[in-house]
């Protein structure tokens, strides 16, 4: 029993240093690659060095998180292939563990590591890439045409023929918004007049008022009962729905409050809702991983070639993601359940991985 403890302590302090020095690697690599670009974003305006600097920072740890599925596919490969290389896994298996009792151990840690990094991680690097947004947004070029959903429903800000609009709607249905007033300000911000409508097409910039009021700044009622108004805007309905297009700037236990507020707003919640499981399959995703990375290296004996099958992980892994970006792409268009276009990939690689530990573990 002891002697159980020592070998699961040591393997699961090796395979937590592995995974530590590979995030500090990729970290630091793509520190440098957002580094550059950012110094090329900023290379026509009066910055310096320090807003680059902060901007990687906020933006890096997002990067990581996502890419951590193939950080600890990579981390399983050095681990395995370092306790072969060194004979340890001799010693391993004099004590009666197998190629199955071996990869327990970081596959126990790797689902630990999945549930602090989604209730954790997440909702830090949420704040991260929210600030990274703001700071960035500060330095954009053009500032009069921005959007937000809020509780208090849908509002826009935009500059129409030279005056200043501020548009509130209670929900979106359809290509439609709902309960729309324009609030319309001259070029030196002053209060002008408001237009009410019951409805606004939106399904181009020309949008189409339905059932027009207009109201001047001392609530005088100027226009009313008109059928038809054009309106010229910078959003048309595929803007509009692209308003949470970065999932990354809400966290885990955001989430449900989120997809309330989309639903309540008549936003379509699919890509929310595939989020939300893609929080709840993090955990299987990293074990599915590890358990690839024993596949390709425990089942085979340590030669010179070894290296082939390295390549041969990586290149597997590369091709499971853009699997899985095509699963949630099917998902996103409804061609597949949300849950299924999720959760589908893990549990294939989890079958192909567990076939093949099997296999490995009777030679």
């Amino acid at each position: 029993m002891i002697r159980t403890f020592i070998i699961n302590k040591y393997l699961a302090r090796e395979f937590l240093k592995v995974i530590i020095n590979s995030s500090l690697v990729f970290f630091a690599l793509g520190f440098i690659i957002n580094l550059f670009e950012e110094i090329n974003f900023f290379k026509d305006l009066d910055v310096g060095i320090n807003v680059p600097l902060v901007l990687s920072a906020l933006f890096v740890p997002s990067m990581i998180y996502n890419m951590f599925p193939f950080v600890v596919l990579l981390s399983g490969i050095w681990f395995f292939l370092k306790i072969k290389k060194t004979d340890e896994i001799i010693a391993l298996r004099v004590s009666g563990l197998s190629n199955v009792s071996i990869i327990i151990i970081p596959s126990i840690l790797s689902i630990l590591l999945g549930i602090f990094f989604i209730t954790s991680i997440n909702p830090i690097t949420s704040i991260l890439v929210k600030k990274y947004e703001n700071v960035k947004g500060g330095y954009e070029r053009d500032k009069e045409y921005l959007a937000a959903i809020t509780v208090n429903g849908i509002w826009i800000k935009e500059k129409n023929l030279q005056k200043n609009n501020i548009i509130r709607a209670s929900k979106l249905e359809s290509n439609r918004l709902l309960e729309v007033t324009i609030y319309r300000f001259d070029k030196n911000n002053n209060f002008i007049s408001r237009v009410e409508a019951d409805t606004a097409d939106i399904s181009s910039l020309n949008w189409n008022l339905n059932k027009v009021k207009i109201i001047d700044k001392e609530g005088n009622l100027l226009v009313e009962d008109i059928e038809n108004i054009s309106y010229v805007s910078m959003y048309d309905i595929k803007k509009i729905k692209s308003l949470y297009s970065n999932l990354d700037t809400i966290s885990f236990w955001s989430l449900e409050n989120e997809i309330k507020l989309l639903e309540d707003r008549g936003y379509s919640t699919s890509e929310m809702r595939a989020k939300k499981q893609r929080a709840f399959a993090f955990p299987f995703f990293l074990l599915s991983m590890v358990l690839l990375s024993g596949v390709f290296t425990l089942g085979i004996r340590f030669k010179e070639n070894n290296w082939t099958y390295v390549f041969v992980a990586i290149i597997s892994s590369v091709l499971i993601f853009y699997f899985n970006d095509f699963s949630a792409a099917l998902g996103k268009t409804a061609k597949l359940p949300v849950e299924l276009s999720v959760w589908m990939p893990i549990l294939i690689v989890f079958i192909f991985s567990s076939v093949g530990l099997i296999h490995a573990n009777q030679k």
